[in-house]
């Protein structure tokens, strides 16, 4: 008998059921303030660790987190040959996780710089495993809807957009009423979105893989076998250039705003929002962008867009506030296609090599290593390259100042235009070759 939440991928999503599975994208895009922006100040300012420890231990979190990725998406396709409840239910379990974890670090039970340290480590690397499972699932959840070009960009935004407002909530809560009513916030929406996850139209499970994926295949090879698709390793590739890109600038715009632009904390305010809010709301001009001309056409109509709004940024004064307002709203809407599009095309090829149903947790794994090693590459690029290139935060001086515009501005130019000419070369130009990563439109 066929389950009332059975889903057909030539239907057109509803928007109750496109909301039922997204609304987990906010808090788990949430959780991502706290720990990387928020947690690292709070210990620092507020417990008393050294900042330069914090951020030597931040790193080596992250290294590990990344690096488990791959065998938390194999862990997940080993879920999903189970039944929904029990997918359901693990999801329910890692968000319990992962708001403990949230709350023990924020209120640690211990003192002193040594076993706050280790209290950090063992805590972030907990909370970040776990949330890594849960992006995962999620993702997964997502990818087994299946559809064509345009509905898997729909199911795409309905994830990422409620991640938006995630992290304009995360930002506003955080500054506004701290830590403890961040955290209660937080866990709120997790529930609602793991009880609307119950709603979700349901993804086919099957206890049995498909011939040629699981079979008498190595576990190991199972692991690593998206890497041997040539599709994947390409637009892997554009997606770690096009991400480093974005990522710089997000890590860098609060110094550039304060020294560069000599903006006040409410405008900085401000910008963060206008930049979120922006990219939420351009989805549904983006999936319109994809109906019309692609899946690729609109990554690359999203990047040079960016470029534009980061070569205007170069050219900007102190005081220059309102025009970059304007450049927050744009490059929020570029922002939506880095959003909304790479997700779509990953689930694409994934069908299109055979995989979904039964490998697509690990092509995810390799996915979301890619995204946390772009974080982690960004700040441990454009960091040392300002000190090397003699800026300071609070410098006014113009010798002081040009670094930091060259790495917040230009730098993420340069990026965003290799990331277009390696999505032209290596996906739209040889596109309607037989290991093509898409097929034509009229897929």
């Amino acid at each position: 008998m066929t389950h009332p939440l059975s889903w057909n991928p030539s239907q057109v999503l509803p928007w109750r059921a496109g909301l039922a599975y997204g609304l987990l994208g906010l808090p788990l895009t949430f959780a991502a303030l706290p720990l990387y922006v928020v947690l690292p100040h709070y210990y620092a300012s507020n417990l008393g660790l050294p900042l330069a420890s914090v951020g030597a231990l931040l790193l080596l979190v992250r290294l590990m987190d990344a690096g488990a990725e791959p065998l938390l998406g194999r862990l997940s396709d080993r879920l999903y040959r189970r039944t929904a409840h029990t997918v359901l239910w693990v999801v329910g379990a890692s968000a319990l996780l992962l708001g403990g974890g949230m709350a023990g670090l924020f209120f640690p039970p211990v003192q002193g710089p040594g076993a706050l340290a280790a209290w950090m480590v063992a805590g972030l690397l907990f909370t970040c495993l776990a949330h890594s499972l849960l992006v995962i699932a999620h993702q997964a959840w997502g990818v087994r809807l299946g559809g064509d070009t345009v509905q898997r960009s729909r199911i795409v935004a309905w994830r990422e957009g409620p991640g938006l407002l995630g992290v304009v909530t995360a930002s506003a809560l955080s500054v506004a009423w701290g830590a403890g009513t961040m955290l209660g916030v937080f866990a709120l929406a997790l529930l609602a979105g793991w009880l609307a996850l119950w709603q979700a139209p349901r993804p086919p499970f099957s206890a049995a893989p498909q011939e040629g994926h699981e079979g008498r295949e190595p576990r190991y090879r199972q692991l690593w076998q998206p890497l041997t698709q040539a599709p994947f390793r390409r637009l892997l590739a554009v997606f770690l250039c096009n991400g480093i890109a974005s990522a710089i600038p997000a890590a860098l715009m609060l110094f550039f705003a304060q020294d560069r632009l000599q903006a006040t904390s409410p405008q900085i305010a401000l910008f963060l929002v206008l930049y979120f809010v922006s990219g939420a709301l351009s989805m549904p001009g983006w999936l319109r962008v994809v109906r019309r001309f692609g899946l690729e056409r609109a990554w690359l109509a999203g990047m040079l867009l960016a470029v534009a709004c980061f070569g205007w940024a170069a050219a900007l004064q102190g005081g220059q506030v309102a025009a970059f307002a304007v450049i927050c709203v744009l490059s929020g809407a570029a922002l939506g296609a880095d959003l909304a599009v790479p997700g779509a095309l990953l689930a694409l090829l994934i069908e299109r090599s055979g995989a979904q149903g039964t490998n697509d947790g690990a092509y995810l794994g390799w996915w979301n290593l890619a995204t946390k090693l772009n974080l982690a590459l960004a700040a441990g690029l454009a960091l040392p390259l300002l000190g090397l290139w003699g800026y300071a935060p609070g410098a006014r001086s113009e010798d002081a100042l040009l670094p930091l515009t060259l790495a917040y501005a230009v730098l993420p130019c340069a990026l965003k235009l290799l990331a277009a000419a390696c999505l032209y070369l290596l996906i739209l130009r040889p596109r309607a070759a037989p290991t093509a990563l898409v097929a034509p439109r009229s897929l």
